[in-house]
């Protein structure tokens, strides 16, 4: 099973849509690897730098309503091809959230308190994030300062996670 996480990106902003993601423009590329420079392209928010904060990157953490708007895969598959496997927020759109979890992906849900508390400690920080998805908990260090947080990780969505993603999935029960 693969790992998740590793470098950490942090988007303090409610409501970040698919477009914002993935812009529309670009929905006729016919691989994941013709979306990888565009990740992020159109998102407004002072202090990014596109490409530059998103390289190297394996997780991305981020506030409320993540993945709103269209229903689409390109946005997980952009994430993914960027290497970023987990994102971690407050809430997501249903559709964004139930991609990801069929890309093999990881969508954590955390209480608005525990992300407060991550972006006051961690943000600005070199962050590295190591995902347990057997005991279900997120490990944070940046410099000297390192916290677990427990997350939920049960049932299909863990199912689809250890398979790498419906297709697997589907491959090893039918």
């Amino acid at each position: 099973m693969k790992t998740f996480g590793g470098k950490v990106l942090f988007l303090d902003r409610n409501d970040i849509n698919t477009d914002e993601i993935i812009p529309a423009r670009y929905l006729n590329e016919s691989s994941k690897e013709a979306l990888k420079p565009r990740l992020l392209e159109d998102l407004r928010l002072p202090g990014f730098e596109g490409g530059q904060d998103i390289d190297g990157k394996g997780a991305l953490l981020s506030r409320a309503n993540f993945g709103c708007g269209s229903s689409r895969e390109h946005a997980p598959w952009a994430l993914e091809v960027n290497g970023i496997n987990i994102v971690i927020a407050e809430s997501f759109a249903r559709i964004f959230r139930q991609n990801m979890y069929n890309c093999g992906m990881i969508a954590c849900e955390l209480p608005k308190e525990a992300l407060d508390e991550l972006f006051r400690d961690f943000a600005g920080k070199e962050t590295v994030l190591n995902a347990d998805t057997q005991k279900a908990v997120l490990h944070f260090r940046a410099g000297g300062k390192e916290k677990s947080v427990p997350f939920k990780l049960e049932g299909f969505e863990k199912a689809l996670v250890e398979a790498g993603g419906w297709v697997e999935y589907a491959n090893q029960k039918y």
